[in-house]
């Protein structure tokens, strides 16, 4: 089996070459049900003979909510001329699957990439009928977090670059002794032994290995049968997972036992468990076909952490993606030091700032005496007053509209916050972490007073998420300022104000939000980039 290093450069060079054909080109459950009943509605019976590719854009994205306002599919990415976003990658991704595919359709999420090489004569085909996913060979823990596929020992060898092969059995998010009990877990190149030894870090030269999921391909009389479902259902009242609640249900070695597992489920609801017994009625006994990537690799950037990491890390992505430092941006030579870790996307960077390491700059303008720390998100933020920036600091500033008027919003945390974390009692709220202060001694110094007004939506969800903090203000560059005058205050236990300014959420941000507005403000940056190029 050729090297580590050398399969990292044979995917390099085939991502590469897909993204130049692209270049030439330039041109979860519930919403996958509401798709297929979108294009019956629009094509009628038309609809079952098309190839379809459906990417799920992303939900709330509170673990990167820099992606929230537009939907991680259109994540921007450090490279490109004019700049890609993901939604371009997928393409570029995919740009040799039809010709080789039955009409179906194809899913996938927006916040992966998966890059991969095979032989010269080996072609990724989707024609069998019932489901076919992607499977890469990945670490047990990465296995923690994804889908793994229990795979049939008896037509899977785990040798060459690519095999096809059938599940026996889906796992969602297992831990590691249930893949042990299952047979989910084998020894890179010779999938037919089973290690005893314990858990290894991530690397390609680990033995162990479990084969995770990624996009997966449904033929037309799948989507027929579920889109009857859907119809027969009515509105969905819960939430279902395309991943968890499908390819569960596949397979011989399925089980309904998975039904009332809810321990992965974001918001529980209380019909979850009838519509999974449906789903698995439905579907159990369906082929879960498998496309076996030996020489691919799956990356995650829907987290904060994930996306530093990828973006300005000596990463394998890095290298695989080619990605800059600094991609269609203006970055002048009389500006003080620019780490050649940090990464710089369609913004604008004024002589006299500086930007420290392992900190992404997407979409902005920053002023002459503007200092970034390190490991630290900017993005859509015009910064032209002076101001350190501590590390680790998270500002994504939006356009938003209210009684037709536009106005701004910064939201501003650490990268290492939880959004996602709730309380259900005003009392409890001490618990929540405001850059690493309980946010109550936060409200303190905002002079913001704790009351059932304090949270937007359910008042069984008080979280930074929900929490009414961020002032409303005439310009972008105002909101900017206001916000890290109350980061600064927090870090320095000094009072910092917000009488007399309407505060809204993060998630009533996202209700007003004015896409138009903030769009306009990209075009800005992009036209003065070309401009002075």
């Amino acid at each position: 089996m050729p090297a580590a290093g050398e399969r990292s450069a044979a995917r390099r060079e085939a991502t590469g070459r897909r993204l130049a054909r692209f270049a030439a080109l330039r041109g979860n459950g519930g919403s996958t049900l509401h798709v297929l009943q979108c294009l019956e509605d629009l094509y009628g019976d038309k609809w079952t003979s098309f190839i379809v590719l459906l990417i799920h854009s992303g939900g709330y994205s509170q673990r990167l909510p820099s992606a929230s306002a537009l939907g991680k599919i259109f994540t921007a990415l450090p490279f490109g001329d004019p700049i890609y976003q993901m939604l371009e990658l997928k393409l570029a991704m995919y740009i040799d699957f039809p010709s080789h595919m039955k009409p179906g359709i194809l899913v996938t999420c927006s916040d992966d990439i998966e890059l991969y090489s095979t032989g010269v004569t080996e072609t990724v085909t989707f024609d069998k009928p019932g489901f076919t996913a992607l499977a890469h060979p990945s670490d047990l823990t990465v296995g923690t977090t994804h889908g793994v596929f229990v795979l049939d020992p008896s037509s899977f060898s785990g040798k060459g670059g690519l095999e096809y092969t059938s599940c026996h059995h889906f796992l969602h998010k297992p831990d590691i002794e249930t893949m042990r009990q299952c047979g989910a877990i084998c020894v890179r190149g010779n999938c037919s032994q089973l290690s005893s030894s314990g858990d290894h870090s991530d690397s390609e030269n680990d033995l162990e290995c479990v084969y995770t999921d990624s996009i997966f391909y449904m033929d037309h009389s799948i989507a027929k049968q579920l889109l009857t479902f859907y119809k027969q259902m009515g509105t969905l009242c819960c939430e279902i997972d395309a991943y968890g609640d499908f390819l569960q249900a596949l397979g011989p070695g399925a089980t309904q036992d998975y039904t009332e597992n809810t321990s992965n489920v974001t918001k529980e609801e209380s019909q979850l468990v009838e519509v999974r017994q449906k789903l698995y009625s439905l579907l159990k006994g369906t082929t879960l076909n498998v496309i076996v990537l030996n020489n691919s690799k799956f990356y995650h950037i829907g987290t904060t952490q994930e996306y530093l990491f990828h973006f300005t890390s000596d990463s394998k992505l890095k290298f695989e993606l080619n990605l800059l430092s600094v991609a269609f941006s203006i970055f002048s030579d009389k500006a003080e030091t620019l780490d050649q870790s940090a990464s710089i996307i369609q913004s604008i960077l004024e002589p006299g700032c500086f930007i420290g390491p392992g900190s992404v700059i997407e979409y902005s303008r920053i002023g002459p005496e503007v200092s970034v720390g390190k490991n630290s998100i900017i993005s859509g933020s015009y910064i032209n007053l002076k101001v350190d920036i501590p590390s680790n600091c998270f500002l994504s500033s939006l356009s938003i509209k209210i009684n037709d008027q536009v106005k701004y919003v910064s939201m501003v945390f650490s990268v290492e916050d939880n959004l996602k974390k709730s309380v259900k009692l005003l009392s409890d709220i001490h618990s929540l972490q405001f850059f690493g202060v309980s946010l109550l001694e936060c409200l303190d110094l905002w002079g913001v007073k704790v009351s059932d007004q304090l949270f937007s939506g359910e008042n069984t969800h008080l979280g930074l998420w929900t929490a009414r903090i961020f002032p409303v203000c005439s310009t972008l560059s105002e909101s900017v300022s206001m916000s890290l005058k109350m980061l600064n205050s927090v870090q320095h236990m000094s009072a910092f104000k917000l009488n007399g300014f309407k505060l809204l959420s993060v998630e009533e941000m996202l209700t007003y939000k004015d896409v138009e507005d903030m769009l306009k403000f990209r075009k800005q940056i992009y036209d003065e980039i070309c401009l002075q190029r």
